[in-house]
């Protein structure tokens, strides 16, 4: 049985300060919505940190590492890729990421 991805409306872009993230609640599903810089690049992957079990990677640290962005947790520091998901000191481990698309100003996510 396969699940259609439908697309939600999350907040506009300038609800997401620059250079942070925002969590996001849809039904049991916590998502970080992060804004890359200052236009609308809008990055959206889960909250829950699996390395504290804490919903709070929306909270963390943007940045890069070579080149890519990331978003560091707030518990423990790791980082984790804007793009893919996956976690620069263990590769192993990786935050689901969603698909973002920006319709005038709005912020929508396929769940």
């Amino acid at each position: 049985m396969s699940t259609a991805m439908h697309w939600v409306r999350a907040c506009t872009v300038d609800e997401i300060p620059p250079w942070c993230g925002v969590a996001a609640l849809f039904g049991d599903r916590q998502i970080a919505l992060v804004r890359w810089g200052d236009g609308e690049q809008i990055h959206a992957l889960d909250n829950r940190d699996p390395f504290s079990e804490a919903f709070v990677i929306s909270r963390g640290i943007v940045g890069d590492h070579a080149g890519a962005p990331t978003i560091a947790s707030p518990m423990y520091k790791q980082r984790f890729r804007l793009e893919d998901g996956v976690c620069v000191e263990d590769p192993a481990i990786a935050l689901s990421v969603y698909p973002v698309r920006i319709e005038h100003g709005d912020v929508f996510v396929g769940i």
